[in-house]
C-alpha cells in the first residue's frame, strides 16, 4: 500500500493558525501598509525632478525631510501610544496617510509637495510604532502561552512587510502608466481600506495592554543602558543595511557601467525575506536565544562585505563582477533575517511596564539618528582613493565590532510606577 499523506500543515501555516485574530489583522496591516507606500515612493524622486523640475539638491532635501518626519519622530508616536492606546493612534496615522498621498498627487509647487511628504512621513511615525509595539506584545504572550519562541510571530510580521515592498513597487509601475497622481490616489486608497478595515476590526480597548497616565519615561529610558546599548548595536547593523543605497549602487556601476542590475538585486532581498525568514526564525528560537540570533547577525553580515572585500583587488567586471556583490546582498539578507525580528522581541524585555510604545519609537529614532550621522562618513569613505579593499573592510568592521554592544542577556526591565491597565 502507498503510504498516507501526512495531514500536518507547514510551519507558516501553523504559526499563522495559531494567532490572535488582533495579531493576524496588525500583520495584514504591515502587508498593506507597505504596498501602498512602495507603489509610490520609489518613484517620487523622478517626479519631483522632471515633472515638477526641482533642482537635484532639493529633491534630497524633500527626501530627507520624509525620513526625519518618519523615522525621526517615532519616538513621538510611540510616547502617544503610551498614554492614548493603540486603535485612536492608529486611526488618526492611517487618516494623515491618506490625505498626505492625495496632497502630494495634487501638489505642483514646492511648499505643497514639502507639507506632503511631511504629513505622510509624521502618519507612518504615528502608526508604525503604534502596530509594532502591539506586535511585539502580542509576540510575548503568544510565547508565554507555549506556541513557540516569540521571534517566529515577529518573522511573520517582517516577512508581511517585505512582501508589500516587493509588490508596492509593482504596482506603482503599472500605475505610473497613467500619472503619477494616479499612483498618489491608488496608495490612498490602500489607507482608506486599513482605515476602515481597523475601525472595523480594531479593538476599543485591548485586553492586557497598560497605558500610562503619569507624564514622562523619557528620563528613564535614557538611564536604560541595556536599552541603549541594543539600540546601538541595532543602529549599527542599519548603517550597514544602508549601504545598499550607498556602496552597493556603487559597486553596481563599478563592475557593470550601470545601476540597472541594482533593481535585480533588490529583488532578490525581498524574495529571500518573503521565502526563507520564518524557515531562518524557526531555526534561530530553538537553537539560539536573542543575543545569539542578534550575534551571529551581526557577524553575518559583517561577512557580506568582507566577501566584496576579498573580490576587489581581482578588479572583476560584468557578470563575474557582479557575484561578489549578490554574495554581499545575500549574506545581508540572511543577517537582517536574524536580527530584526530578535532586536524587536528584545525590546519588551527591557522597557518599563507601560512604556512599550515609547522604547519602540525610540529604538528606530536612536538607532536612525546613528545612520544620519554615519552615513556621511562612510560615503566619505568611498571617495578617500583607499586601496579597493579598505572601504569594505572597514564597513565589515561596523557590524562585527557592534556584537560587543549588545546586553549580555534579556532581563525584564523594573515595574513602572504611575502605571494603568487599559480597561
Amino acid at each position: 500500500m502507498r503510504p498516507r499523506r501526512s495531514a500536518a500543515k507547514s510551519p507558516r501555516e501553523r504559526t499563522w493558525k495559531d494567532l490572535s485574530p488582533l495579531l493576524r489583522l496588525l500583520i495584514l496591516t504591515q502587508l498593506a501598509f507597505n504596498i501602498g507606500f512602495y507603489a509610490v515612493l520609489p518613484f517620487l524622486a523622478e517626479h519631483l525632478g522632471t515633472a515638477i523640475g526641482m533642482a537635484g539638491w532639493l529633491v534630497g532635501f524633500v527626501l530627507g525631510l520624509r525620513t526625519f518626519s518618519q523615522q525621526g519622530l517615532f519616538v513621538v508616536g510611540g510616547w502617544l501610544v503610551d498614554h492614548y492606546g493603540v486603535r485612536p493612534i492608529v486611526l488618526a496615522g492611517c487618516a494623515l496617510r491618506i490625505a498626505g498621498f492625495a496632497w502630494l498627487g495634487y501638489a505642483e509647487q514646492t511648499w505643497a509637495v514639502i507639507g506632503a511628504v511631511l504629513l505622510i512621513g509624521f502618519a507612518a511615525a504615528l502608526f508604525s510604532p503604534a502596530v509594532e509595539s502591539e506586535v511585539a506584545r502580542q509576540a510575548v504572550e503568544w510565547e508565554e502561552k507555549g506556541h513557540g519562541p516569540r521571534t517566529r510571530v515577529l518573522a511573520l510580521f517582517s516577512a508581511a512587510g517585505q512582501a508589500g515592498a516587493f509588490v508596492g513597487p509593482l504596482l506603482g509601475a503599472l500605475l505610473l502608466a497613467v500619472d503619477f497622481r494616479t499612483a498618489c490616489l491608488a496608495g490612498a486608497g490602500v489607507f482608506v481600506l486599513v482605515l476602515a478595515g481597523h475601525v472595523r476590526l480594531m479593538p476599543q480597548h485591548i485586553p492586557g495592554r497598560i497605558h500610562t497616565r503619569k507624564q514622562g519615561g523619557v528620563g528613564g529610558m535614557l538611564r536604560n543602558r541595556r536599552f541603549l546599548a541594543l539600540c546601538c548595536a541595532y543602529g549599527s547593523y542599519l548603517l550597514a543595511y544602508n549601504q545598499l543605497y550607498l556602496a552597493l549602487p556603487d559597486e553596481v556601476q563599478r563592475v557593470t557601467g550601470s545601476q540597472s542590475a541594482l533593481s535585480w538585486l533588490f529583488a532578490l532581498s525581498s524574495l529571500l525575506v518573503v521565502c526563507a525568514q520564518l524557515p531562518v526564525t524557526r531555526w534561530a528560537g530553538d537553537r539560539l536565544g536573542l543575543h545569539r540570533s542578534m550575534t551571529a547577525g551581526l557577524m553575518i553580515t559583517a561577512a557580506g562585505f568582507a566577501v566584496v572585500a576579498a573580490a576587489r583587488p581581482a578588479e572583476w567586471t560584468g557578470i563575474a563582477g557582479l557575484l561578489p556583490a549578490a554574495g554581499y546582498v545575500v549574506l545581508l539578507t540572511l543577517g537582517q533575517m536574524l536580527i530584526v525580528p530578535a532586536a524587536r522581541a528584545w525590546v519588551p524585555d527591557l522597557a518599563e511596564d507601560g512604556r512599550l510604545g515609547l522604547y519602540t519609537g525610540a529604538l528606530s529614532s536612536v538607532s536612525g539618528l546613528i545612520v544620519l550621522l554615519g552615513s556621511s562618513a562612510t560615503g566619505s569613505l568611498l571617495d578617500l582613493g583607499l586601496p579597493a579593499a579598505v572601504p569594505w573592510l572597514i564597513l565589515a568592521a561596523v557590524p562585527a565590532l557592534a556584537v560587543a554592544l549588545l546586553p549580555h542577556r534579556p532581563e525584564r526591565a523594573e515595574d513602572a510606577t504611575g502605571t494603568d491597565p487599559e480597561h
